[in-house]
């Protein structure tokens, strides 16, 4: 991939990229290091990027990578010296629409506990439902990103979607 093609991907893709970043990390400055740290192995990676395939699920699987590499770095850490009473950023993300007062106070009380409750599954359920609703990307793709066969993908969605619905459920909300 020529420089020119790079940054005519960077231009097109890069707030889905940063996007899937903030989906996985739920907080601002982490998504800030994910993407940075993204974009610059991409930059590195520019010549193995085929223009041809879809560059957007090369990059989101770069993500992928460099999200785990951190996840065990951290869990490493933790484990050598844990931390205590440390505070995580708060999810607030309002529709751009205008409803009356009270639409918006349900509509945001049923994101925070949609973000929540999906920030909660285990990292084998979690990262797939990232790929495929925030990502949108395949069930092929997201195979190939995960390396893992495509009925391993469904059958992990198709679990998440099934504790989602149980969480949300149990949350009071009947249509999750």
């Amino acid at each position: 991939m020529t420089k020119q093609e790079f940054q005519e991907l960077i231009e097109q893709e890069g707030k889905a990229i940063y996007s899937f970043c903030r989906a996985l990390t739920a907080n601002r400055e982490d998504a800030d290091e994910l993407y940075q740290d993204t974009m610059l192995a991409a930059v590195e990676r520019c010549r193995d990027i085929d223009s041809s395939a879809n560059p957007k699920a090369y990059l989101n699987s770069i993500a992928v990578g460099i999200y785990r590499n951190h996840q065990k770095k951290s869990w490493r850490r933790q484990r050598l010296a844990p931390t205590e009473g440390l505070t995580e950023e708060l999810l607030a993300v309002l529709a751009d629409e205008q409803t009356d007062l009270e639409e918006q106070v349900i509509q945001e009380e049923l994101w925070q506990i949609v973000r929540r409750e999906t920030q909660a599954l285990p990292e084998k359920w979690r990262i797939p439902v990232y790929l495929y609703y925030t990502a949108q990307l395949s069930i092929e793709e997201i195979a190939k990103i995960l390396k893992l066969p495509g009925g391993t993908v469904k059958s992990r969605l198709h679990k998440a979607r099934r504790m989602m619905k149980k969480r949300l459920e149990d949350c009071g909300y009947e249509n999750g």
